[in-house]
């Protein structure tokens, strides 16, 4: 299967040398911040710390269908984290997601700031906060979290496993790939037998599970991972490409899935979101026009 020796481990394992791959700058076997600096505060209630990475579009959809649905006080300003440059181990985000991931949320609309951080913990606070997208039907309310958590577990699967070794491991190597190709696929399953039976994941209604599933598995559906569209065979899951094109239908996800995104078209980046008409004047075509 390769010609490379077989590594035996040591007994106890060191950091002695970088991982290699896209993101070897950023990982360190070590927590807590690396510099000083602290975060801005823009005027909202909600302060957002993302980038448009799956886990980060989850966050900006949610509060723009949340926006959508008239809640005013789901107003948010959404400051851009670059993780490739180490921002999320700066200690003022350190001090609100000390697991340095994004994305994090300060919620400041009451007498002390909230951090709330971890993308289904986010999901779940706003709709508890706001009363949407989680119903109340005991019954209703386990299938969604359900699938909520089932995306929690089965995405580094996804992310970390068949997305690092098919695309930013610094060499090919055939047992990983086939490995996670294989889950992910299954996964893939999973999704495409419930959405043969339900319209959404969590039954006839639209909820925070579909949010919390859709960057990621709906984006592969879609072709937008990992280049790995035909290799995945992604087309030939017709219930999630339905369901993932009915949520591209709502004008919300659209927003949602533009904020704080750095990649792709100038038309679809809007790299900091502070108020709704920023959709309309701050894309970075218009900030390279101007």
């Amino acid at each position: 299967m390769t010609d490379a020796p077989e590594y035996t481990p040591p007994k106890v394992w060191s950091w002695n040398k970088a991982s290699g791959g896209r993101f070897a700058n950023i990982n360190r076997p070590i927590a807590g911040p690396t510099h000083e600096k602290e975060l801005p505060v823009g005027r909202h209630p909600l302060q957002l710390y993302s980038l448009g990475t799956p886990n980060g579009v989850k966050v900006t959809i949610m509060l723009e269908e949340l926006l959508a649905l008239g809640h005013a006080g789901a107003e948010y300003d959404a400051w851009l984290i670059k993780i490739g440059e180490g921002d999320q181990f700066g200690s003022g985000f350190v001090a609100i997601n000390p697991n340095s991931k994004i994305p994090a949320l300060l919620d400041r609309s009451g007498p002390e700031p909230i951090r709330v951080f971890e993308s289904g913990a986010i999901l779940t606070y706003l709709a508890e906060k706001f009363g949407a997208f989680l119903p109340t039907d005991p019954a209703k309310r386990a299938e969604c979290l359900s699938w909520l958590f089932w995306q929690m577990g089965s995405a580094p699967y996804l992310g970390g496993g068949f997305g690092h070794f098919y695309a930013y491991a610094p060499t090919k190597m055939e047992y990983p790939i086939d490995r996670f190709a294989m889950e992910t696929k299954r996964q893939l399953d999973v999704l495409d037998r419930r959405l043969a039976e339900s319209e959404y994941l969590g039954g006839a209604d639209y909820t925070i599970a579909d949010i919390a599933v859709f960057p990621w598995y709906g984006g592969l559906a879609k072709g937008w991972l990992y280049g790995a569209a035909e290799f995945l065979d992604v087309q030939s899951y017709r219930h999630v490409n339905r369901w993932a094109d009915a949520l591209l239908e709502r004008p919300a996800v659209r927003r949602g899935r533009m904020v704080n995104r750095v990649q792709g078209e100038p038309s679809s980046q809007l790299h900091e979101r502070h108020e709704a008409g920023d959709f309309e004047t701050k894309t970075q075509d218009k900030v390279a026009a101007g």
